[in-house]
């Protein structure tokens, strides 16, 4: 008996012990899409991410001595797949990464009561710029209004748009409708036509019906807010009905390397704008290669490495990184919680120095993100297919946000006042 009163102790104790354990970690959950008809944006996207963390994991132990637990959750972009992945991680989550603006709209307030913060770097609700009121939503380092609003800048810079048509090809769907307030706002400033032409998701791979529509229209420029399967077949689309290349400009999303390959020479001249760069002779990259490629433990291939979407995976965990440790370092330790994450995740500084200390040199822009500020507005760069892979096209634009800063506090009231009881950051006076 007393045998096996110490035998059930000593179990007691080890379950303690392997409980304690298993807490020694930050769970970073993402919700991924590596099947379904985005499949082929998501996966380098995610081998990106998921490589940066098993770096930092082999080299440092993790993120101040702590192991980062970057499991996946596979939504296939499916926006009930999404919700249902949200809630299966979020009880130990000290993230989540919805990866699709309408996940992302289904999640937002959830969070807002379960206190967890959202990052959805480069997508979701552009509104959530607005700190104060969407204090646990962080789209950082740029939001699709600064897209719009570079894209628009970019045009401009090759002449007035007054009495200009510009086609907006989007996909039907919370993302592709997200920067119409802006674009419809900037044609009644300036003085150009937008014609909106949505692509259904059973039309993706067949827009000859769009495509007509755009030969019948002769817009100056076609604006592209494509994703997935609709990127190749546009760019397909608009080689085969000669649309001029240089003026086809799509938003970050839809400048993948594979999807342009595809056409190859044909597209070149196709341009996107876009807040990261893939830089193979970047520091991080010899990390990866060295601690998680040639470990054997990466899902990659050399020719990903080398393209747009692989490297904003990385961009992307880092960033997620920078708020981890910002709240270590402020809350003096190493396990924080979600709620501390909220602070370090609007308190990013990342300034050349940063960037070139954590080895991404030239892969993304300078940034900085407040209680106010959630989104950063870091700025991108035009890039433009070559015919073989993209180069940048322009120096670093910067999004002007002030021509749309009101447009965010009414957005972000409205949501407010749908959504209520809405708790706001009242602390916030910046």
């Amino acid at each position: 008996m007393k045998h096996f009163t110490k035998l059930a102790v000593a179990a007691v104790v080890a379950g303690i012990t392997a409980g304690a354990a298993m807490a020694q970690e930050l769970y970073t959950p993402n919700l991924a899409y590596r099947t379904g008809p985005f499949a082929a944006t998501g996966i380098p996207l995610m081998n990106g991410q998921a490589d940066y963390f098993a770096m930092l994991n082999a080299r440092d132990g993790g993120l101040g001595g702590v192991a980062v637990n970057a499991e996946e959750c596979e939504t296939g972009y499916s926006t009930e797949k999404g919700v249902e992945c949200y809630e299966k991680t979020k009880g130990t989550a000290i993230v989540t990464q919805p990866w699709s603006t309408g996940i992302t709209l289904q999640v937002l307030p959830k969070t807002n009561v379960d206190e967890i913060p959202i990052l959805a770097p480069g997508y979701g609700f552009s509104p959530m710029a607005d700190g104060k009121t969407f204090q646990w939503a962080y789209n950082a380092p740029a939001g699709y209004w600064d897209a719009a609003d570079m894209i628009l800048q970019y045009i401009e810079g090759q002449g007035d748009l007054n009495g200009k048509k510009i086609a907006f090809l989007h996909l039907d769907h919370p993302f592709g409708k997200e920067p119409l307030p802006v674009l419809e706002k900037a044609a009644a400033d300036k003085g150009f036509t937008l014609v909106p032409i949505p692509v259904g998701l059973k039309e993706m791979q067949n827009q000859s019906a769009q495509w007509l529509q755009i030969r019948r229209e002769r817009p100056d420029y076609v604006i592209m807010w494509g994703w997935g399967a609709m990127n190749a077949g546009a760019i397909t689309e608009a080689v085969k009905t000669k649309f001029p290349m240089e003026n086809f400009i799509g938003v970050w999303w839809s400048g993948h390397d594979a999807d342009l390959a595809i056409a190859g020479a044909d597209a070149k001249g196709y341009k996107s704008i876009s807040w990261s760069f893939p830089n193979a002779d970047a520091p991080v990259m010899a990390a990866i290669k060295e601690h998680v490629v040639d470990a054997g433990n990466s899902k990659s291939n050399p020719e990903e490495m080398s393209g747009v979407f692989y490297g904003r995976g990385i961009v992307i965990s880092a960033i997620l990184a920078e708020g981890i440790k910002s709240a270590q370092d402020h809350f003096g330790t190493a396990q924080i919680d979600a709620k501390q994450l909220r602070w370090g995740l609007e308190n990013i500084d990342m300034t050349e120095a940063r960037i070139s200390e954590l080895g991404l040199d030239g892969m993304v822009p300078p940034f900085k993100t407040s209680c106010s500020n959630h989104t950063g507005h870091s700025g991108g760069w035009m890039l433009e297919w070559d015919g073989e892979k993209f180069v940048k096209a322009s120096d670093l634009l910067t999004a002007n946000t002030d021509g749309y800063a009101d447009l965010v506090a009414e957005k972000a009231k409205e949501y407010a006042d749908a959504n209520q009881p809405w708790a706001v950051n009242a602390d916030c006076a910046e």
